[in-house]
């Protein structure tokens, strides 16, 4: 009766497929803060963009309202640096977190590679086994005839 095959690195393969997975679930995250961070740089430059619009605007002003005018330009192009700094740090993290991904997907593949070939040599091993077998059978079944 043929046996089963098993595979001895099993459990290294579900760690491997486990933690391919979480690599997964970073590289998504990891994505969902980048466009999350663009979205908001996006709403920081249309800030910008409305302020210096409506200073160029032909009007008016006082040295209180240039002086708060100043400051409200200069605080969000402070903003817009940062979160332009942080947008390429996500980017970063998120490459790296892509390097990961393709690292363990490779190492969970190779596993199952190797899994494949030694399920398929268990299966010849079984069949050339039960074909030994079977001829054994015969031969014992009809006897040896001697020339």
């Amino acid at each position: 009766m043929a046996r089963s095959f098993h595979f001895k690195l099993e459990k290294i393969l579900d760690y491997r497929r486990q933690a391919e997975d979480q690599a997964k679930l970073a590289l998504s995250q990891a994505r969902a803060a980048v466009r999350d961070q663009v979205r908001l740089l996006d709403r920081v430059e249309k800030e910008l963009s409305a302020c210096v619009a409506e200073m160029s605007a032909p009007r008016q002003m006082s040295q209180a309202d240039l002086w708060l005018w100043s400051g409200w330009r200069s605080s969000l192009e402070l903003d817009k640096n940062l979160a332009q700094a942080k947008l390429t740090q996500l980017e970063l993290q998120a490459e790296a977190r892509h390097k990961d991904l393709v690292t363990k997907s490779m190492q969970r593949k190779l596993l199952e590679k190797l899994k494949a070939k030694q399920a398929e040599k268990h299966e010849h091993e079984e069949q050339r086994a039960e074909q030994n077998a079977c001829d054994e059978a015969a031969t014992l079944r009809h006897g040896r005839t001697s020339f």
